[in-house]
């Protein structure tokens, strides 16, 4: 008898998995990716991937983990399985209100989008992580889009800088290096959208750890 892989091994077949060899393939191609750019992304060989696509091999768990991150989607959508319908309705006073470092935050899109969109109230003269507005600088993929709702608000785009009044707003690639800070005594509030996937809040301009708390 011919003995398996030893527990553990990246490749070890998970025999309680459904076949995804027809997800796997759906979603490279919804991705625009070849095999050989696809395998590299995952750090797969193209004839491991293609192995998977196939169904010749079944994906172990991490695997499962690597292609979802590759594919920019959920380990639920590798396997077939059918999400619950969205709610599109987000009520006021719905999720509490969020704190990173003093600044706060407030859900205004639904969970588990490509998009994530945030009520934002930045406050004035301290940044997230508590140093100067003007101390964070964040680069990172994706684009955002901001809309200042009330106060003045004072954004940095590389080496240019913008002071944004009520009724403004910008559009820009992440990639390029940007802070924000209030330029009002009692702060600035502002609709916030960014494309960063499955993105923490530490990944954004916002920085910082979040709690919960239930004011305002």
């Amino acid at each position: 008898m011919k003995p398996g892989p030893a527990p553990g091994h990246p490749d070890d077949a998970v025999d309680e998995l459904p076949a995804v060899a027809p997800q796997l393939r759906e979603l490279r191609r919804r991705a625009g990716l070849t095999l050989e750019a696809a395998a590299a992304r995952a750090r797969l060989s193209p004839a491991h991937l293609s192995r998977l696509e196939t169904g010749r091999r079944q994906p172990s768990l991490p695997l499962l983990l690597g292609l979802a991150r590759t594919y920019g989607t959920t380990v639920s959508e590798l396997l077939g399985e059918t999400p619950a319908v969205a709610d599109p309705i987000v009520r006021a006073g719905g999720p509490g209100a969020r704190e990173a470092d003093g600044w706060t935050y407030w859900q205004a899109g639904g969970a588990g989008r490509g998009m994530q969109a945030l009520r934002v109230h930045v406050p004035h003269g301290r940044g997230p992580d508590g140093r100067g507005p003007d101390e964070l600088v964040r680069v990172h993929p994706g684009e955002e889009w901001l809309y200042v709702l009330q106060g003045r608000l004072r954004l940095h785009l590389g080496e240019a800088e913008y002071l944004l009044e009520p009724g403004d707003s910008a559009h820009f690639d992440s990639l390029t290096p940007h802070r924000i800070g209030a330029a009002s005594p009692g702060g600035a509030d502002l609709l916030f959208v960014h494309t960063l996937l499955q993105s923490s809040l530490a990944g954004l301009c916002l920085g910082g750890a979040a709690t919960t708390t239930h004011h305002r």
